[in-house]
């Protein structure tokens, strides 16, 4: 049990908590929340021992063995699984011990060191290692790299994986999903949904703390409120807390009818496509949800440019990548054809390193293509937003100079008006940038994108360092924004309720995504099974080799070789079929979007169009079965012969 007694806690001259009660079980998994600033890593602190409260108790049941992430990595040259296995420190030093034992032939104490490595899940412990590294994301040729050859976001990740190994009762994360992409988070998701222990999780991923947490401890005018159930049921939960509150009752209203008014703008446009619809839901969800975020100190609009191009931007037959320092190309995306119209309102996915943010770059032509041809329109005006960005703010200027900077005639009033819908109010926007947190920066690059007004905005995880109500801000002014969007986010909040279509980056290539997140999720682990089944064929097929007679080897290496042979066409004829597949369901989804409209079953004049869009209908989905029966029958007969590898 944690229990927090009238605690008061102050940093400098502000007043963190003041006779805050909390009360925590075994078991719960709550999530922390609450602005930045508020002292929510102060809590964690607490609770370490690394600071004492000015007044009250902290009581903590004994013998509880605590795991806590640190949030800087030093530069090591360990390899990373190593330093991953080094967070059980009560095995390293078994084993250092026993490597004693060895040294003087201390064979009694050997047999009692192994049971204790043994009772220890020692024997496991660089399976276990490699197994949350890979799921982090790394590869297995990773794995024994130094940590130093890492950038500062995967030295993250490998410290993460650290900090889940480490034998433990309760858990202290702050901001684990900081450098995660999409795939890594489900990951992470899954792993604490199904730890034991107590969890307390600093996060401002409102999806994430809805699947991992059944409790939301609150940082509120500094007192701790507990809430139970996730996320979405603590907005709810404190909406209507706020909504008896009649000093707010009016602005709730108003946040309500903005968010309706640009529901009813979207409904009316809205496709049938399964995201669209995805996002219309989400939409409708938000006038709810902004209820809760009423008091919030951010609100803000994305005004778009007064022209756009139609096309806004094309990529024709493009390679994407980069030149290495010999001059050779390193080609991450081939083939590229789109064409990228005003309106559309577009969500990247795709595993790790597959090139989203290569695409990101390119279209914004920062990175130059390594062939085909980037057309920009004539009207195109380009808001792009990434994390290296924040990097290349002015430290000794201020919020007001960098907006200044790009509108020298814009008021003095005009400016700070703007910058308060970024939580940049009075003297703040007079303040060093250098002195700025990763979030308030964040907040600022996204207020000089905002600024100059684009009609194409690209964001490349714009929501790192963001806390939740900046993130709900965010939200409603990118659901609001009338131009072109494309966006890499881990937010699936975000996602649901900006995008109206996925494109899938992956294997080389970009290409629609027929699909919402879900569905995402769903071809993911499909895809990992299937490298999974890979490796194991590719395993057995070391394992006979090395198993078999010198003499024999030659022969199974050939047969093995045979078998690949005979898998190579069914590979291209399941590709094949799912290619074609993807086709037909994109044409028939555009016929049963025809077949929607009302005025062709009541106008007597398209009768004939009728006729032929519901025989085209029947006729593709007489297709699409055919190719599907087609790509199981490939999908299996590869399964089988698979297994005949990894048993040959």
């Amino acid at each position: 049990m944690i229990a927090l007694r009238q605690v008061s806690l102050q940093r400098g001259t502000q007043a963190l908590l003041e006779g805050a009660d909390l009360t925590l079980h075994a078991g719960h998994k709550a999530g922390i929340v609450g602005p930045n600033g508020a002292g929510k890593s102060s809590l964690f602190k607490l609770l370490l021992g690394e600071l004492a409260p000015d007044r009250g108790e902290v009581e903590m049941s004994g013998g509880q063995r605590i795991a806590h992430m640190a949030q800087e990595v030093e530069a090591l040259e360990r390899a990373i699984v190593d330093y991953v296995l080094d967070g059980d420190r009560e095995l390293r030093a078994t084993e250092a011990a026993l490597a004693a034992a060895r040294e003087a032939h201390d064979a009694h104490r050997e047999a009692e060191l192994h049971g204790v490595i043994e009772a220890l899940d020692g024997y496991s412990a660089p399976a276990r290692a490699a197994q949350l590294l890979v799921g982090l994301g790394f590869s297995q040729a990773d794995l024994a790299r130094p940590l130093s050859d890492f950038s500062g976001g995967w030295r993250m990740r490998v410290n993460l994986a650290r900090t889940l190994f480490m034998p433990s009762d309760l858990l202290l994360l702050d901001e684990p999903t900081n450098h995660l992409d999409l795939d890594a988070l489900l990951w992470l998701e899954q792993w604490l949904t199904r730890y034991p222990g107590t969890l307390l999780l600093i996060s401002h991923d409102r999806d994430f703390l809805d699947a991992v947490c059944d409790h939301i401890v609150h940082f509120d005018r500094q007192s701790l409120v507990l809430y139970r159930g996730n996320y979405s049921t603590f907005e709810r939960t404190r909406a209507e807390k706020l909504a008896l509150q009649q000093a707010e009752a009016a602005k709730q209203q108003a946040r309500r009818e903005e968010i309706e008014r640009f529901v009813a703008r979207f409904r009316a446009k809205a496709t049938k496509a399964r995201q669209a619809q995805s996002r219309l839901k989400m939409l409708e969800r938000m006038g709810d949800i902004a209820v809760a975020h009423a008091d919030s100190p951010f609100h803000f609009t994305i005004p778009a440019a007064d022209k756009a191009s139609h096309p806004l931007l094309v990529l024709d037959e493009a390679r994407l990548g980069y030149r290495d320092e010999a001059g050779e190309e390193k080609v991450q995306l081939d083939q590229v054809k789109l064409t990228l119209l005003p309106g559309q309102r577009i969500g990247l996915l795709g595993p790790n390193g597959a090139g989203k943010s290569t695409l990101i770059k390119s279209l914004t032509g920062e990175l130059p293509l390594l062939g085909g041809a980037r057309v920009p329109g004539e009207h195109l005006a380009i808001g792009y937003f990434a994390q290296h960005q924040l990097e290349g703010l002015d430290l000794a200027s201020t919020p007001f100079m960098h907006v200044q900077r790009l509108s020298p005639k814009a008021s003095e009033q005009e400016i700070r008006n703007f910058l308060g819908g970024f939580g940049f109010q009075g003297d703040d926007a007079f303040g060093e940038v250098g002195r700025f947190s990763g979030g308030e920066k964040a907040r600022l690059a996204l207020a000089l994108v905002a600024w100059q007004k684009p009609n194409l905005l690209l964001l490349d995880e714009p929501t790192n360092h963001l806390d939740l109500e900046m993130r709900e801000a965010l939200t409603e002014a990118l659901a609001a924004f009338e131009g072109t969007v494309i966006i890499v986010s881990h937010d699936r909040h975000l996602l649901r309720a900006t995008v109206d279509e996925f494109w899938r980056v992956a294997d080389h290539r970009v290409e629609p995504f027929d699909g919402d997140l879900e569905d995402y999720r769903a071809w993911l682990k499909a895809r990992l099974e299937g490298e999974r089944r890979e490796a194991r064929a590719e395993k057995g097929e070391r394992q006979a080799e090395s198993a078999a007679p010198k003499e024999d080897r030659k022969a199974a290496r050939r047969a093995a070789a045979e078998l690949r042979e005979k898998l190579r066409p069914l590979k291209k004829q399941r590709d094949r079929a799912e290619q074609a597949m993807e086709k037909v369901q994109a044409e028939l989804a555009a016929v049963e979007e025809t077949l929607g409209n009302a005025e062709l079953y009541t106008d007597a004049g398209r009768k004939e169009e009728l006729t032929a869009a519901l025989a085209r209908q029947g006729e593709l989905k007489s297709r699409l079965e055919d190719l599907e029966a087609e790509w199981l029958a490939a999908e299996e007969a590869l399964e089988a012969m698979g297994a005949e590898l990894s048993g040959s």
